[in-house]
C-alpha cells in the first residue's frame, strides 16, 4: 500500500513528510528531490521504530509515495522546519492512534538518547567554515524546542534540570490535547497545534538532529 505524504512548499525549501509516521521527513530544493530524499531515509527511519512500532513498510519506488496534500510553505519552511499544519492533522484520535504516536516518539527519543552516548566525547565534525552545535548545545536546544512544542499543544513545560521531565510534559500536552480536553485558541487569542501536527514536528526535530549527530561523528 502507498504511503500518504504531505508536501510542503517553500520558495527554498520543500518537505515531503508522511501523514501517519511521524519523524520521517526530509527536505530538499524541490517536491522530486524531497520525495526522493524521503525514500532515500525509509531504511533508516524503519531501524528508528525496531520492534516498538509495527506496520512500516518502506516502498521500492518512489511510486510507493502518495501525495495526499500540498501546503504553501513559509519563512520556516525556508529556514528547515516542516512548519504547516495540515487537513491530515485534523483527523480524531482513538486512544489506539494517541498510543501509536507516543511509541513512535519514544523511538525517536531512543535514536537520539543512542546516538548522543555513541558521541560522547567525541568531536562531532564542523562544516565548512567551522559551523555547527557540539553535542550538549544539540541536545539543550532539543529540550528548549520540546518546551515550546509542549506549549503550542496548551500544555505546562516542566522547568526541572532532571532529564526526561520535558519529554513527559510533552506526551501529557499531546495527550490532553488528543482527547479534546485543551480548546484550539488559547486564553489570548493564539492558535494551538493540532495533536498530530504536534507529534510529527516533534519527531522530526528529534530524530533530525538524531541523525545529524550521528552523520557528524562519521
Amino acid at each position: 500500500m502507498a504511503i500518504d505524504v504531505l508536501l510542503e512548499v517553500g520558495e527554498k525549501r520543500t518537505f515531503a513528510s508522511a501523514a501517519d509516521w511521524p519523524g520521517w521527513a526530509r527536505a530538499a530544493k524541490g517536491e522530486d528531490q524531497a520525495l526522493d530524499a524521503l525514500l532515500g531515509s525509509a531504511a533508516r527511519y524503519a531501524a528508528v521504530l525496531g520492534g516498538s512500532v509495527r506496520g512500516f513498510r518502506a516502498p521500492s519506488t518512489v511510486r510507493g509515495l502518495r501525495v495526499i496534500e500540498r501546503l504553501a510553505g513559509d519563512a520556516t519552511t525556508d529556514f528547515g522546519a516542516p512548519g504547516i499544519s495540515a487537513a491530515a492533522d485534523e483527523r480524531a484520535i482513538t486512544t489506539r492512534d494517541l498510543g501509536r504516536l507516543e511509541a513512535i516518539l519514544r523511538a525517536c527519543w531512543a535514536a537520539l538518547d543512542g546516538a548522543a552516548a555513541a558521541a560522547a566525547g567525541v568531536a562531532l565534525r564542523t562544516g565548512p567554515r567551522g559551523g555547527g552545535r557540539d553535542l550538549q548545545k544539540i541536545l539543550a536546544h532539543v529540550r528548549e524546542a520540546e518546551g515550546a512544542y509542549c506549549r503550542k499543544l496548551g500544555g505546562t513545560p516542566s522547568t526541572g534540570a532532571v532529564d526526561g521531565t520535558e519529554r513527559a510534559a510533552f506526551l501529557d500536552a499531546l495527550a490532553a490535547r488528543a482527547r479534546g480536553e485543551v480548546p484550539d485558541v488559547g486564553p489570548r487569542g493564539g492558535s494551538r497545534w493540532p495533536a498530530r501536527y504536534g507529534a510529527r514536528r516533534a519527531a522530526w526535530h528529534v530524530l533530525d538532529h538524531a541523525w545529524e549527530i550521528e552523520d557528524r561523528r562519521r
